[in-house]
This record gives structure tokens, C-alpha cells and sequence, in this order.
């Protein structure tokens, strides 16, 4: 289990970086105003945790989390965007256990750029009335255990996070070229996947001494990684065994056991988007769920 994960599960009030839901109606507006309200103050604020079906001191409620993990997180993404106009993603929904509790944790990462609120989250109460969870042109933050609309202090802190990161990455750089073998000639390529490639046009790169260096350059992730997690459930239920289930649930909790993320050919996360998944990660599911009976339960027991 990651290391912010654990610590907020283990904490005993929330935090700047930890907020605590009992409950959460997935289908109620106000409630996913509220929640998207402390997803983007926390993202704001340098990321964080949100852990459902605990109370304020951190123990389990006892509320039943299978809806929230049964969430799509593009649709969550979506909400985000109806108030935001910004395609922010940057989130996993994840089981966890706590004294023999499930609940539910949401792992935000901070953006590139503070996310602000362009629309009001405005809903209805009992008696007609109406309530704002955050208002228009707003930009919220994490003061203490609350998400409150920002002040310069909150724009500067971001601003020095995300300076800190960039120095971190060009101090990185300057460190591999200054360690470099003596008559090494640096060459600037494009993140992303790269494969061979026979097209003239290519960049050339050689990684060895060979005077026929391959050609290399940027494939498209939509083509290589084309599975949603929608599109991933439906394919493994098609070659499950009759009454074998594969929930949300189970394909995250393989995805952390087995830390899927980390592996490109399986994985791949767009800067505004979902995860996407390879038919080769298609095929490895279907031949350890197939062969090994044990495969969903190992990865259940360990979140």
C-alpha cells in the first residue's frame, strides 16, 4: 500500500492533506459538489487523500463504499470539467480496509496550473432553498482540515512547489550531461513511447556503435493503449468462467498488487484523461485469471 495511503488511513484527525467523508450519496449533486470541491483544493494545495467511510477521528462509519468504488473515474472527471472547464484526472479510486472496514480512498495528485472554479456549485437543500459549495471564479485551497477559497500565500506556496519540481527535473538534466563519457553528443527527444520504425523521416538516435542506428519516434497511446476501464471490465467478463465476477474493485486492487502502473506496456495515463490499458495487458489478465484460481483473491486480501 503507497506510503500516503497508509498514513491517512492511520491518521486520527484530518489535515491539509486528509480529509475524512462518512458517507458519500453518489447520487445526490450536493454531495458530489462538496467532494469535488475538496478534490480540487487538495489538488491545489500540492495533493492529497480523501478516504470515505470514515468519521472525524478517523474511524470506520460502516458505510457501504461499493457505490463510490464502482465509480467511473471519467465520469467524475466529467463532473470536474462541468464546473471547472478543465480536464482534471489526476485521481485513483482505491479499496482499503480498516479494522475490518472497507472503505474507499481517493488519491489526488496535484495539476500543472491551479484549477479554478468557473461555474457556481449551486444545489438544492430541504425547503427549496438553495446552497453554493464554491462560487464562480473561485480558487480553493487546503487551510488546515477545511478547503476554503485561496489567498495569495496559497498562489505563491503553488507557484514554489511547482519552481521546486522544474528545478529538481533541470538540475536532474544538467547532472546526466556533466556525467556523460568524454565526445557524448546529447540529443533532445520527445516523451512519450518509442518504437522502431522504418520511416525516413524519424529521428535517428544510436544507442550503440553501430554506423545503421534504428530510427525511432512517438507512437500513439490511443493506438497502443486503447482500453478504457469500462472497455477493460467488459473484455475480462467475456472469458471469465460462467460465475466468476471481475468488479471495479478487482481491477484496481490487481492493478496496485501487481503495481500495473508502473509498466508501460501495460499502462498508460494521459495528461487529461482516465488510464488506458494495451491488449497485451488484456492477454497477461486473461491467462493468470484463466490459469491461476487465486489470482483475483491474493490481490482482494492485499487492499
Amino acid at each position: 500500500m503507497d506510503d500516503p495511503i497508509r498514513r491517512a488511513i492511520q491518521a486520527a484527525r484530518e489535515s491539509k492533506y486528509v480529509e475524512f467523508k462518512e458517507a458519500l450519496d453518489v447520487t445526490s449533486d450536493g454531495e458530489w459538489c462538496e467532494i469535488i470541491k475538496d478534490i480540487i483544493a487538495i489538488a491545489n494545495t500540492g495533493g492529497g487523500v480523501i478516504v470515505v467511510g470514515l468519521d472525524n477521528r478517523g474511524q470506520p462509519s460502516g458505510f457501504d463504499v461499493a457505490a463510490i468504488l464502482a465509480a467511473d473515474p471519467a465520469d467524475v472527471a466529467n463532473r470536474i470539467h462541468r464546473y471547472t472547464e478543465t480536464h482534471f484526472a489526476d485521481f485513483d479510486f482505491c479499496p482499503a480496509e480498516k479494522c475490518g472496514s472497507q472503505i474507499a480512498v481517493i488519491v489526488v495528485r496535484q495539476p500543472d496550473y491551479p484549477v479554478v472554479f468557473s461555474k457556481p456549485g449551486t444545489y438544492a437543500v430541504s425547503g427549496g432553498k438553495q446552497k453554493s459549495a464554491f462560487s464562480q471564479g473561485s480558487v480553493y485551497f487546503r487551510h488546515g482540515a477545511k478547503s476554503e477559497p485561496g489567498v495569495t500565500d496559497d498562489l505563491r506556496r503553488f507557484l514554489e512547489r511547482k519552481l521546486d519540481a522544474l528545478r529538481r527535473i533541470w538540475l536532474d538534466g544538467v547532472r546526466k550531461v556533466v556525467t556523460a563519457p568524454a565526445g557524448s553528443t546529447v540529443a533532445v527527444q520527445p516523451a512519450g513511447e518509442v518504437r522502431v520504425t522504418v520511416d525516413p523521416a524519424a529521428a535517428r538516435i544510436r544507442i550503440v556503435d553501430d554506423t545503421d542506428a534504428p530510427a525511432f519516434r512517438q507512437v500513439d497511446p490511443n493506438q497502443t493503449h486503447p482500453y478504457r476501464q469500462k472497455e477493460l471490465l467488459a473484455l475480462v467478463k467475456a472469458f471469465l468462467p460462467a460465475g466468476q465476477h471481475f468488479t471495479t474493485h478487482d481491477a484496481l486492487a490487481i492493478r496496485r498488487f501487481h503495481n500495473i502502473d508502473a509498466n508501460p506496456t501495460f499502462f498508460y495515463r494521459p495528461k487529461f484523461g482516465s488510464p488506458q490499458y494495451s491488449p497485451q495487458y488484456i492477454e497477461w489478465l486473461r491467462e493468470n485469471l484463466i490459469q491461476d484460481a487465486l489470482f483475483i483473491d491474493q490481490a482482494r486480501l492485499y487492499f
